[in-house]
């Protein structure tokens, strides 16, 4: 098991905790508005804002947090993470904050204590990059955006 480690802002509401998984089956544990200095963030539809969880993060090298959408929010509402996946890199030490966006058609309120997004954490491989001369053949060659059938 890998440990994430994290420490509070200095003005957090502790007592909403850290991430948690909510099922025991569950890949991403819930993340939460921590608005205690302003208690609610209200987005117009088509609007983003940089939502803060009061935490800062520590990820062992060799791993990532992805930050995703909750699935209940994005059908009941339309609120998405923009940059979803977002990542989060192992030596980030910043404050740990979701963009989140309505692309829903009415106005919402994300709430103190709110839980706004799943962050997932993943294995990361860095690649080696190198220029070469060609490329070797396969079926599927250059087809791309549909070319394997619809959609």
């Amino acid at each position: 098991m890998v440990t994430v480690k994290f420490t509070w802002d200095e003005s957090a509401d502790r007592a909403l905790g850290l991430p948690s998984y909510e099922s025991a089956g569950a890949a991403g544990a819930d993340v939460r508005a921590n608005l205690a200095d302003r208690g609610e963030v209200v987005l117009e539809a088509g609007a983003r804002a940089l939502v803060p969880t009061g935490l800062r993060i520590e990820i062992p090298m060799g791993y990532e947090v992805q930050l995703r959408p909750r699935s209940g929010l994005a059908l009941k509402h339309g609120i998405t993470l923009p940059n979803s996946p977002g990542t989060i890199d192992a030596d980030y030490r910043g404050p740990l904050g979701v963009i989140v966006m309505n692309a829903g058609s009415e106005a919402f309120t994300v709430k103190h204590g709110e839980r706004i997004a799943q962050m997932v954490v993943a294995p990361v491989v860095q690649a080696r990059f190198e220029l070469a001369e060609g490329l070797s053949d396969t079926a599927r060659g250059s087809g791309g955006f549909g070319s394997t059938g619809r959609g």
